[in-house]
């Protein structure tokens, strides 16, 4: 099985560099983060409390998700925007550190590769909990003040030092839950995102293979 693993903090690049190598590749391509999402979506429309480890963690194992390069679609329900919003992304930093969450999502992310014959994954935990044996790990960084105006740029609505603190409360979160956070692993292929473009570091993923 070929797994390549992306990870990386918000804004650092992932999806755009997981989505042009996997075309490179002609991979399939799998975006972990929109998962933990569809999971809060689903809550939040329920009226259930992010917060509520076995609420959420029963709602988790009994929702049908797909998640497409474009599309996420929750039981039925088209939640490819709303996934994006700020509501679901002030709250799935919660979602995500319930550690039954996390044992499901990565079950059924597990199954999707097995299927597939592997793909290119991107997320927080892939080259070190998901998959530890991808082919390759890659984990992209970049300067706070540039995620920050990439994800300004994405939520036009919110002004840039409000996405910077959720940014920087996001980061805390992920880095310091006690299931899975957000780490480097230590084999990984560290690249920073700053100023490069994503043909340039494509390129040179696809001569770490």
């Amino acid at each position: 099985m070929k797994v390549i693993a992306i990870d990386g903090p918000a804004g650092s690049g992932k999806s755009t560099v997981a989505r042009r190598l996997a075309d490179r590749l002609g991979l399939d391509y799998l975006d972990t983060g929109a998962m933990y999402r569809a999971v809060t979506f689903a809550a939040l429309r329920r009226g259930i409390d992010p917060s509520d480890a076995d609420d959420v963690a029963r709602l988790a194992a009994r929702l049908d998700l797909d998640v497409k390069v474009d599309a996420v679609t929750v039981d039925g329900v088209d939640a490819t925007i709303e996934i994006r919003g700020p509501e679901v992304t002030r709250a799935v930093s919660i979602v995500a550190a319930i550690p039954a969450v996390r044992a499901e999502l990565v079950r059924r992310q597990r199954e999707w590769a097995a299927a597939r014959d592997g793909g290119v994954i991107e997320g927080r935990d892939i080259g070190t909990v998901v998959f530890p044996d991808a082919v390759l790990k890659v984990y992209l960084t970049a300067a706070a003040e540039v995620r920050a105006s990439r994800r300004s740029q994405e939520v036009s609505d919110l002004a840039y030092d409000v996405v910077a603190a959720d940014l920087a409360r996001r980061d805390a979160l992920d880095a310091g839950r006690d299931v899975s956070p957000l780490a480097q692993a230590s084999e990984a292929l560290v690249v920073d995102t700053s100023e490069r473009s994503v043909d340039e570091i494509v390129d040179e993923l696809v001569t770490r293979l």
